[in-house]
């Protein structure tokens, strides 16, 4: 039976149940990151999975994220981010955090509550369960930086992680946009060029690492995320918990 988190409209957002459910989001993900084999790791068997449906289309999957849920910070390094940043500043983080991984929505649908309804499942998620840090890593397309350099210089002047919390380099591979890039950011091509979900992010108070990873194998550009709940401002909190119902 499908345990339901939260309906919105046309969308609703459940836990995964079953194998076949989880093989579902991998499917997802597998076309949204056009990968050459099926999306899957170790990981997909620690997470949680919440998947979006189009209830006015049987059931269609078109969002699917994964939750990996840590009681604190002493637990970070077992953290799918952790294979990409040294987090070893985080383990002072003494509440409880969860990791919001693999991220996509169907390529073929762009209606904006989704996205939405993702964030309401996810405030469901974190009111249910005393959730006070929520991160994971965000992704741009591709490995090329140039079309994003306004997107990374508003994330040096605006969003970088607090120091007591900073990422360090981890990852052979890097750009390290803080210390590289000394441009003003055009606001308006920064926030055309930044990833969706980022933005839901970086509007909640969320901050970043202060260098991006070159992920070849997946074929984009990603920097560590962090929102601590409680930075996030009251006028949002109540429109999420309207979202979430």
């Amino acid at each position: 039976m499908a345990q339901v988190m939260l309906n919105n409209g046309r969308y609703r957002a459940r836990l995964a149940t079953c194998g076949a459910d989880i093989a579902a989001a991998q499917g997802l993900r597998t076309r949204a990151f056009a990968t050459e084999t099926t999306d899957r790791d170790s990981y997909d068997h620690l997470c949680q999975h919440v998947l979006v449906e189009d209830m006015r289309a049987d059931n269609h999957l078109v969002c699917c994220f994964r939750l990996f849920d840590m009681q604190g910070g002493a637990e970070i390094g077992r953290s799918y981010s952790a294979q990409f940043y040294e987090l070893s500043a985080l383990k002072a983080f003494e509440g409880r955090m969860v990791e919001m991984g693999r991220f996509c929505i169907a390529p073929d649908y762009s209606d904006p509550d989704i996205l939405r309804t993702a964030w309401g499942a996810m405030t469901t998620y974190v009111d249910e369960n005393g959730i006070e840090l929520l991160f994971g890593c965000s992704s741009f397309a591709g490995t090329e930086t140039e079309a994003y350099l306004d997107a990374f210089a508003m994330l040096k002047h605006r969003h970088l992680a607090p120091k007591r919390w900073l990422p360090r380099v981890k990852a052979p591979d890097v750009f390290r946009f803080a210390a590289r890039l000394r441009r003003k950011p055009d606001s308006k091509k920064a926030m055309l060029r930044m990833p969706p979900l980022l933005r839901s992010y970086l509007a909640m108070g969320g901050w970043v690492s202060d260098h991006a990873v070159v992920d070849r194998d997946l074929n984009t550009l990603h920097v560590f995320t962090g929102l601590e709940i409680c930075a996030i401002p009251p006028a949002r909190k109540r429109l999420l918990r309207m979202i979430a119902g």
